[in-house]
């Protein structure tokens, strides 16, 4: 049992060495295509910001909607949120060695937002218009959410301190 932990352990800690290397690599390529184009690289402070919030939707989409359930499935066991919202699921990765590995990246919003944003970066330089778009409508997606919580967790505070305060 604890060789086969150890095995697991050691294609996980490949796994992670594998992803980050295709990272890496892709990052590599992209900067050195880039860089044979000598052409600037220029994001504005309103770029910067909608590619946070677009990033911010995107991984939250991938680790948590029921809608991208499916894509998660191979690697993660995923319920409905404890609280019952009813929109979000917590996905937990299954498994042992890659499929677990592949499950963290994947039930992690930070970790697979991080993917997204580059990707949508490569896509501002690759195909500007159509990324454009598509950072737009998500960047005004992750406002609304994070509008979305921020109000959920107020009327929340609001309830529990009228709770609190009321006569018993």
């Amino acid at each position: 049992m604890a060789q086969q932990s150890k095995q697991s352990q050691t294609q996980e800690r490949a796994t992670y060495l594998t992803l980050i290397g295709i990272f890496l690599g892709i990052f590599a390529a992209f900067s050195k295509r880039e860089d044979d184009k000598r052409r600037p690289i220029n994001f504005s402070g309103l770029d910067v910001a909608m590619l946070g919030l677009a990033t911010f939707r995107a991984g939250r989409l991938a680790a948590y909607d029921r809608v991208t359930e499916p894509l998660r499935a191979p690697v993660t066991d995923t319920k409905p949120d404890e609280y019952g919202a009813g929109e979000n699921v917590v996905a937990q990765a299954e498994g042992s060695g890659f499929r677990k590995a592949a499950g963290e990246l994947v039930s992690c919003p930070t970790c697979v937002g991080t993917w997204a944003g580059a990707a949508m970066v490569y896509g501002l330089r690759i195909a500007p218009q159509p990324t454009r778009l598509f950072i737009a409508f998500m960047s005004a997606t992750g406002l609304a959410e994070l509008i979305d919580n921020a109000s959920e967790a107020m009327s929340w505070t609001g309830k529990a301190q009228r709770k609190a305060s009321a006569p018993e």
